[in-house]
């Protein structure tokens, strides 16, 4: 499987700021019964309000360090360590003085004393919390993980009635490479999300347990992780692929084909990425070895040759094949056609499902389909060699040599190498070869990047130098462009 970059997805969490309540220094008693009757609670009740009212930062100091002393006597020798009054109002104390851990273990001594003040202790919390959220927000968006990292560990001391701290901080160790801390963090997410207002985070959170591990490897790791989610959402494709993709990892080929058959179940809300993915995992790579005898290395193989490894396979082979493991292989052409459907000019997927439809034999499909490959890549010996297979297998001997001579004649081949499309654009590089024993020609070609509709998203076109004999020259492109999916190219009119 061609893991989507989990991470990477993670990392493309937007980070929005929280906009604060009542600002914490204005004064508020409880809204809850807490009984201040006691006059060392009582005074430390007047001290903070006056801490809040003052505009003297002196007296600030003053009266926070009178309620800071008044308070204590009362929970030490003051006999009111059962009065959650005087937890309450320390924690307000302790949060004054941005001891948010402090204010957290005395929150929650107050509310174990007085459970009816649950609601007015969370609502203080998250005053408390926002500012220091907010500061690691700034942090991260200045380019400061360490201070973001710092100031979120903060606010969740204080406050974890919602997701955001930890989906972060989940985040930032994900980008860091700490699989285990930051899945420790985006478990403690699940929790903090119960408000049906947070179910989207919710679910991101429990899936980026599972895909952080994948991401990292970590296949032992990443099979609870993926488990867990679907136990909660066992219709989710992507949680399938991924499972079906760490159990190939561990050799598990039959659990992962049960999976990718049920994802061909749901194959309309799958993504075309896991239908791929499903199609690989019940298949070897279809010409793998026609592809890599292309390469600059065995460049010195004539196309003829390269269709016989590509295509020409012997009638024995074909034969064994269609009666031991061709059923699995039409799996795989389902899985392909599925996938094709939602992103039709996807290369590899055309490429492979032109190998399995001419290993099992289905004149009618192979032809058209080597067709539209070709149509996406022209300028490669290995897709022309599947068109030559094609007509090879409907019998056409004229239209297989044709193909075969047009081959032959190539000067230059593209070959691309990688293309990762995002949210603002894509990148893609290759290699074109001279395939003769003589410089190249100057020459040109045009890339076309794609919607899943096949509209032209944006286009740029790549000069090509003169090539020496038998060598090559690397290309690298990058445009935007918002749903772009694949690629093609023609050669520029001369």
């Amino acid at each position: 499987m061609t893991v989507k970059p989990a991470v990477a997805v993670i990392g493309s969490l937007l980070i929005a700021g929280i906009a604060a309540p009542a600002a914490a220094q204005q004064w508020s008693a409880a809204k809850c019964d807490l009984s201040t009757k006691h006059y060392l609670v009582n005074s430390g009740v007047l001290y903070l309000r006056s801490a809040t009212e003052t505009k003297f930062a002196d007296k600030r100091a003053k009266d926070l360090k009178d309620a800071d002393k008044v308070l204590h006597e009362a929970l030490t020798t003051g006999g009111q360590e059962k009065n959650p009054a005087a937890w309450y109002y320390l924690a307000r104390y302790y949060a004054l003085q941005n001891d948010l851990a402090g204010a957290d273990t005395a929150f929650a001594r107050a509310q174990a004393l007085a459970p009816a003040c649950k609601e007015d202790i969370s609502t203080w919390r998250r005053v408390f919390w926002v500012p220091v959220f907010n500061d690691g927000v700034k942090a991260w968006q200045a380019g400061n993980t360490d201070s973001a990292i710092a100031s979120f560990r903060r606010a969740n001391a204080i406050y974890g009635g919602e997701p955001s701290g930890f989906i972060y901080l989940g985040t930032l160790f994900a980008n860091a490479n700490q699989p285990d801390s930051s899945a420790k963090y985006f478990k403690l997410a699940v929790p903090a999300a119960s408000d049906p207002k947070f179910a989207k985070e919710k679910r991101d959170a429990l899936f980026n347990v599972a895909r952080v591990y994948h991401a990292a490897q970590r296949w032992d790791d990443a099979v609870p992780g993926y488990k867990d989610y679907l136990a909660a959402y066992p219709s989710d494709v992507q949680a399938m692929a991924g499972l079906a993709a760490v159990y190939s990892q561990q050799g598990k080929r039959d659990e992962a084909g049960a999976l990718y058959n049920q994802i061909l179940d749901h194959a309309d809300s799958a993504e075309a990425t896991d239908l791929f993915a499903a199609a690989q995992a019940d298949t070897v790579p279809v010409g793998s070895k026609c592809r890599s005898d292309t390469r600059a290395k065995n460049k010195t193989l004539t196309v003829r040759q390269i269709a016989t490894r590509c295509a020409a396979v012997t009638d024995d082979t074909i034969k064994a094949f269609r009666t031991s493991i061709a059923p699995r292989y039409r799996l795989a052409a389902r899985a392909y056609e599925a996938g094709l459907a939602k992103d039709p000019y996807y290369r590899e997927a055309l490429y492979n499902l032109t190998g399995v439809y001419y290993l099992v034999g289905d004149t009618a499909k192979v032809l058209p389909l080597a067709q539209r490959l070709v149509a996406v890549d022209p300028l490669n010996r290995t897709s022309l060699a599947k068109l030559a297979g094609a007509w090879q297998i409907r019998g056409n001997k004229d239209s297989t040599l044709r193909y075969l001579t047009i081959a032959d004649s190539m000067t230059t081949e593209v070959t691309v190498g990688t293309f990762t499309p995002d949210e603002q654009g894509a990148k893609l590089g290759g290699l074109v070869t001279n395939l003769k024993t003589k410089p190249s020609t100057p020459t040109a070609v045009t890339f076309e990047f794609v919607n899943a509709k096949g509209e032209t998203v944006a286009t740029q076109k790549q000069d090509i130098p003169a090539i020496d004999a038998s060598g090559n020259h690397a290309f690298e492109l990058k445009v935007t462009g918002a749903g772009i999916v694949a690629w093609r190219y023609r050669k520029q009119s001369p």
